[in-house]
């Protein structure tokens, strides 16, 4: 039976955007910084899994209307609350889409040495927004479908690396020599940290306002069966990058993922394996844009932006909140372009790791206090987990996030005195009754 045509997205495709937001470009070049860390890592990646499955278990008790999450949020604690939230979440988005839109291009520059320039690489990645933005202007379905056809690609190197490790321990090999950093708090606090930057991404499956069919079933199965899947896949394919490379091998390299397939298949498979890395960072940064233009949809239907962004074309398409968040990116992309300002875009990516964890915490909490005794044991998991994740991105970006926050709540406050001069209907009411170009 033909699937209904009315923009929605199926169990299918929210699937596929929470496997393809969560596998970008962070997991193909983790190892680099894993690698020092010895056992730490894949502890690490065991910690970081479980705390994963118990958010996204917390995010989809609260999440079975398909409202968005902003609605989620301002059930239990009210509308400030819920707008600082998004607006958080909304910032992480954005500046994860710089970094996947670099990443794309990188990926591309590896083939060919002379490409491996700003010269190549900022306009590539501002093209990939660019281009992706336009996708995701006909439609939240086609954003989907691409999230579909992408992440068939995006699991191929995760597979290949897992048969090499296999068939390098068939032949009797002994495992590559790691680190012999000793387990200890520190050093699990930064491989969690670490490794949650790869995870992140399922959350984007909570941003759709209206846009996913059946909500109440389609929301929780994605949510929790997309993060399980990648969070195993990860485990199981960074420990076999480990097994493959030694420490020194690894840290000099520019994609340990690729080295390690060459090593069992040559170089043509590296290639092959590169490709679908491109791929990988461009799928991400497409459920990554989806995922920003809605939440910004989501504060402008409530006088939180302006308006104007709470204006859809097509089917319910936010097409100007999207342009919004395309816009903010290529900024940081054109920022990360000069050397003066490649530290800045480094340090917002570390804030954008912080600032999801919010999302993290108060979606949690929500969660406890809708939830059955016999699940809370799943959400304790999932606050003591986003707390320890906290501290381990360090304290220049939990108070540089706290600086956000409140940038966040002045300009709400900006905002909303500016929407109640503009007109005397409530901003919310006067955005749903914008006519749809």
């Amino acid at each position: 039976m033909a699937e209904p045509q009315d923009g929605k997205m199926g169990i299918w495709m929210t699937t596929a955007l929470v496997v393809g937001s969560i596998i970008g470009s962070g997991i193909f070049l983790l190892p680099v910084s894993l690698a020092p860390l010895g056992i730490n890592a894949i502890l690490g990646w065991v910690v970081s899994g479980v705390g994963a499955f118990a958010i996204a278990y917390s995010l989809a008790r609260i999440s079975r209307d398909g409202a968005g999450i902003q609605a989620y949020i301002e059930e239990s604690f009210g509308p400030t609350i819920g707008y600082l939230v998004t607006f958080s979440f909304w910032c992480s988005n954005w500046a994860a889409c710089a970094a996947l839109a670099i990443a794309t291009a990188s990926a591309i520059a590896w083939l060919n040495p002379a490409l491996q320039t700003t010269v190549f690489i900022v306009p590539a990645a501002v093209a990939s927004v660019a281009v992706l933005a336009l996708v995701n202007a006909r439609g939240a379905r086609t954003a989907g479908g691409l999230c579909v056809l992408t992440v068939l690609v995006k699991i191929l190197p995760l597979l290949a690396v897992i048969l090499a490790a296999v068939l390098h321990g068939a032949t009797g090999n002994a495992p590559a020599g790691h680190s012999a950093m000793p387990l200890g708090l520190a050093g699990l606090g930064t491989a969690v940290a670490l490794t949650l930057f790869a995870l992140t991404g399922f959350e984007n499956a909570t941003a759709p306002v209206n846009k996913v069919r059946n909500p109440a079933r389609t929301i929780p199965l994605a949510l929790v069966g997309g993060t399980a899947f990648v969070a195993l896949l990860y485990l199981i394919s960074s420990s076999s990058v480990l097994l493959l490379l030694n420490e020194h091998q690894i840290t000099g390299s520019t994609s340990p993922f690729a080295d390690a397939i060459a090593q069992q298949w040559g170089n043509g498979a590296a290639i092959l394996a590169i490709a679908a890395i491109a791929v990988s960072a461009f799928g991400g940064l497409n459920g990554m844009i989806l995922g920003t233009g809605e939440l910004a949809y989501s504060m402008a239907l409530r006088g939180d932006l302006p308006i104007v962004f709470a204006r859809t074309r097509g089917l319910n398409t936010p097409v100007a909140a999207q342009l919004l968040g395309a816009a903010f990116a290529i900024l940081l992309i054109l920022a990360n372009g000069a050397r003066a300002t490649a530290s800045l875009f480094t340090f917002v990516i570390l804030l954008s790791t912080a600032s999801v964890i919010v999302l993290y915490f108060v979606g949690s909490l929500a969660a406890w206090t809708r939830s059955r005794q016999a699940e809370r044991a799943i959400i304790l998991v999932a606050l003591g987990f986003s707390l320890f994740a906290l501290w381990g991105t360090g304290a220049e970006a939990v108070g540089w996030g706290g600086v956000l926050l409140v940038v966040g709540y002045v300009l709400r406050i900006a905002m909303h005195r500016i929407n109640s001069r503009v007109s005397t209907i409530p901003p919310l009411a006067a955005a749903q009754a914008a006519p749809r170009e």
